[in-house]
């Protein structure tokens, strides 16, 4: 069926009809007029409706009244008439006249004559849509904060002009570090990517970044992962700045402090924006530089549809502005990477004499020396040379213990046969939460004080995975007089004092100590290892690398990890060769087919619902379809009850990937069966471009 655009029906409300036949009818009709009671000037409103239909998703036009012939405004929030009720929208345009033939809708009202959707943001959300196979009404509840009107009655006092002058210095240690820096204070458009050195805050760089751009007079707009980093920038920011000269955009800041925020960039008042991946789409005038830090982070990757990762908005703003991009992290997504390789972006990365100046990371726990000292030290969790760093590091200041998992003891296993120690209820998982309680199911809750194997008969239980807490408990014993500190989950500590102590953190919940860490010591580097994820040893170096940056000096710090010295994601933390791993991964999956080298999506729904979308997907040449694989909306027996009753809906999907030049026209082919789909009324598809995860 062909793709179906709307005309008029007997009310004067949007009916479908195919789209040659419409486009036949618009040749043959007259412009409409307006009339007495319509504005004077432009008196047609281009109207971007929010609904969720993909088949809808373009401006359609409604005449304005006279009575709001000034605040209809383009940006402006207004209520219109669609099929039949009234839904919101964004006036985009006002036109002379509009192409279609009959009758036009009035506009309900104008609810805020406030302009929130700039035309910059506007394309932007044409260009996210277009990339992301959605819609831009989707992409509109991304960008544009619900309204305030309290807030909106407010004025936003514009921002003291910057006076700061850039500092080259804490750029020097990096090749063209210092002319990054110059040519941002100078009104140029570099784009870079940065590998950082250990000891080096991300905020710190970042913030003379952002001085620089501003003292050119422009505007810059940054992400960082979450709210701790968003404060760590903010007070950098404030003390090079001053207050008042930036505003922080995060979404769980609050309905008005969010907007307040959103307004004094959309006004003008404010040009320099910070905050998590809902700063993404900020109506930042004058954009001269957007920047990322830790893109790797997947923090930064929207789940709601159309699923956008905040880097990918970034540089297409880059793109449509002309603006500089930096992309930077103490790690290197392979995304990143693939900016450099093509040649988009340049690196920024210190010699090799710097950053062994910097940093000395060592690993224990699987070498012949290891093992000649410690006979145990292939089985042991903690090996005897973990424990001597420890009490080396601890007459110095705080050290550091990452431990992949929170909680206590998180899998547990039969002693005797290795096998899953599973709730006789629900086959859930068996976990221990604490050392005064019996083990419990992760699903259900239900106790298992009495449990027995089910394979053997054997009642004894050994846990293969630790947690924060258990990791604690192990090393308070050990060393009874040291305070021990956790930081996990809704527990998550900012900051630490440089005394000594033990901190026990789970990955990206590690406290900065003033000073940097006596030593670093990662643990269970297996397990983030074998994770069945495109991605899992990119994530590890990550998690690693932001624990090891936090370190002091090699001469008073030390990192350490226990594993295996053999793997390529430990050998690229002991070289800190971040560029060198992820080329090492591009080439992985350039030999796969597998993105950044290609472009892939995934379609996912029910199984029939998938199989027939796809017979009629215009596919583009090279495109290869991969599935179907069951993927199970959540496991059995997670609400509870008896298995038999409690069978999870199944849905399918299917992995699309073509060559990468071909990308845009899969994203195409993608959108139009989205609308195809969408006005026949058939049921919805998840279609995500580019997910971060294929496992």
């Amino acid at each position: 069926m062909p793709t179906e655009v709307p005309a008029d029906d007997a009310d004067g409300q949007p009916a479908l009809l195919p789209r040659e036949a419409a486009r036949a009818e618009l040749r043959r009709a007259k412009p409409r007029a307006a009339t007495a009671a319509d504005a004077a000037v432009d008196p047609v409103a281009q109207v971007l409706v929010d609904l969720p239909l993909a088949h809808l998703d373009r401006p359609f036009d409604y005449a304005v009244p006279q009575k709001y012939a000034d605040t209809a405004v383009p940006g402006a929030r207004v209520k219109v008439r669609f099929a039949g009720q009234d839904v919101d929208g964004f006036v985009v345009g006002r036109t002379p006249s509009s192409d279609h033939p009959g009758r036009l809708q009035q506009l309900r009202r104008v609810v805020s004559a406030e302009p929130v959707l700039t035309p910059e943001v506007a394309e932007l959300s044409a260009l996210v849509a277009a990339r992301q196979a959605g819609t831009r009404a989707d992409v509109l509840r991304l960008a544009v904060p619900p309204r305030h009107a309290a807030t909106e009655r407010q004025p936003s006092p514009p921002s003291p002009a910057v006076e700061a002058t850039p500092d080259t210095a804490v750029w020097e240690p990096y090749a063209g570090g210092s002319a990054l820096i110059e040519e941002l204070a100078a009104g140029g458009s570099p784009r870079v990517v940065c590998s950082a050195l250990p000891g080096d805050q991300g905020a710190v760089l970042l913030a003379e970044a952002v001085v620089a751009t501003a003292r050119a007079g422009r505007g810059v707009l940054v992400c960082v992962p979450d709210r701790r980093d968003v404060a760590r920038l903010d007070r950098v920011l404030t003390g090079r700045l001053g207050p008042g000269r930036h505003v922080v955009l995060t979404a769980d800041a609050g309905p008005a402090k969010r907007y307040r925020s959103f307004l004094a960039a959309a006004r003008g008042a404010s040009r320099i924006v910070i905050g998590t991946r809902a700063a993404a789409f900020a109506p930042v005038a004058d954009l001269g530089l957007v920047a990322i830090w830790d893109d790797g982070d997947d923090l930064h990757d929207e789940p709601r549809a159309p699923y956008p990762h905040a880097r990918d908005v970034l540089l297409l703003r880059a793109r449509q502005t002309g603006c500089a991009a930096l992309v930077g992290g103490h790690a290197r997504s392979v995304e990143a990477q693939y900016l450099v390789r093509t040649g988009w972006a340049r690196e920024i990365a210190a010699p090799r004499e710097v950053v062994r100046s910097r940093v000395t990371v060592a690993v224990t726990g699987d070498s012949a020396g290891d093992l000649a000292r410690d006979p145990r030290a292939r089985s042991a969790r903690l090996p005897r040379e973990v424990f001597e760093v420890i009490r080396a590091a601890l007459t110095r200041g705080p050290v550091l213990v990452q431990a992949p998992r929170a909680g206590y003891a998180t899998r547990l296993l039969c002693d005797r046969c290795r096998c899953s120690a599973d709730c006789a209820r629900c086959r859930g998982p068996l976990r221990i939460t604490a050392a005064d309680r019996p083990p419990e199911c992760a699903w259900c809750g239900t106790p298992a004080p009495g449990w027995a194997c089910s394979e053997c008969g054997g009642r004894g239980l050994r846990a293969p995975v630790l947690g924060d807490r258990r990791t604690a408990e192990e090393l308070g014993r050990a060393f009874p007089n040291v305070p021990v500190r956790t930081s996990s989950g809704d527990h998550v500590l900012d900051e630490v004092a440089s005394t000594p102590a033990l901190v026990v953190a789970t990955p990206g919940a590690e406290p900065v100590a003033d000073g940097g860490y006596a030593a670093v010591l990662l643990l269970d580097t297996w397990l983030p290892l074998g994770r069945p994820d495109l991605r899992a040893a990119e994530e590890a170096v990550r998690r690693w690398a932001n624990a090891a940056a936090l370190v002091a000096a090699p001469d008073r710090g030390r990192v350490l990890a226990v594993g295996a010295p053999s793997h390529p994601a430990l050998q690229a933390l002991v070289r800190w060769d971040p560029a060198g791993f992820a080329e090492r991964e591009i080439a992985d999956r350039q030999s796969a087919h597998l993105p950044p080298a290609s472009r892939a999506a995934t379609v996912a729904g029910d199984p029939e619902e998938v199989a027939a979308a796809l017979e009629d997907l215009a596919l583009p040449p090279g495109a290869e379809v991969l599935g179907p694989v069951a993927v199970p909306d959540q496991p059995r027996g997670r609400r509870g009850g008896h298995p038999e009753d409690d069978e999870a809906e199944q849905v399918c999907r299917y992995v699309v990937r073509v060559p990468r030049a071909a990308g845009a026209d899969l994203a195409a082919a993608l959108r139009v069966m989205q609308g195809t789909r969408s006005a026949r009324k058939l049921a919805h598809l998840r279609v995500e471009l580019d997910p971060t995860s294929l496992g």
